[in-house]
């Protein structure tokens, strides 16, 4: 046990997807494993352990923000000696040509957070996936014909960042960044720290350039090809 896990060791798997909601960790749980048991209900941030396809995988929520998953993170990285950790969560977007339901597979996360500089010792505000998972789960892709977008994304510690569009840009000049999340810069800074493999994936729920409103269905819907695909892809 750990101050906010209180997992056996063997009832970790070495492979973890990581939403931030423990009610999506409940809902993957229900929907898509067999033989799966609850885990951890620390501060109720849920875990499932169970079998998709025979695999062993941990689904553990991380709560929103760097602190949140780092905190779960290092703990599974550190005691648990977890291999995988494949954020899935949603983002929202300020590029031109992306649009709501749209899948991301991040390269690298870029943040002005000081959370590198912590636990790294340096302040390089720029941390990349690691690119053999990502290219598993890009096969993966292919294979079920999604059409998913690669490229960096954007860590805020701020979840509106549309209030201060402007001052927001200027911090991140880049204007290839696919999205802004809240949570992958502190997952690879770890990745980084242990030397363990760490991927994002990212459905759009929200562009700086529409008024849209996803409903509930098509969000699910959006969700659910996410949750496949990362699925499928731990099986490879």
């Amino acid at each position: 046990m750990t101050p906010h896990i209180e997992s056996k060791k063997e009832d970790i798997a070495p492979i973890v997807l990581m939403p931030g909601d423990p009610l999506r960790a409940k809902y993957i749980a229900q929907k898509y494993l067999k033989d799966y048991k609850l885990v951890n209900t620390i501060r109720n941030m849920y875990a499932y352990t169970g079998y998709y396809k025979d695999k062993k995988v941990t689904v553990f929520a991380s709560g929103m923000g760097i602190p949140s998953i780092g905190i779960y993170a290092y703990e599974l990285y550190r005691f648990y000696d977890v291999q995988k950790i494949i954020r899935i969560g949603s983002c929202g977007s300020f590029k031109k040509g992306i649009k709501i339901t749209d899948l991301i597979m991040a390269t690298s996360a870029s943040s002005i957070s000081s959370y590198d500089d912590l636990m790294l010792k340096e302040n390089h505000n720029h941390q990349m996936a690691t690119k053999e998972l990502n290219d598993i789960i890009q096969a993966t892709a292919l294979e079920l014909n999604l059409d998913l977008k690669i490229g960096p994304i954007i860590t805020s510690d701020v979840f509106d960042h549309y209030v201060d569009f402007d001052n927001f840009i200027k911090l991140h000049e880049n204007n290839d960044y696919l999205g802004c999340e809240m949570e992958a810069f502190g997952l690879f800074v770890l990745a980084t720290k242990f030397k363990r493999q760490a991927s994002c994936l990212l459905t759009v729920v929200d562009t700086h350039d529409s008024q849209e409103i996803i409903e509930a269905k098509d969000r699910e819907s959006a969700l659910d090809q996410m949750i496949i695909l990362a699925l499928e892809s731990i099986i490879k």
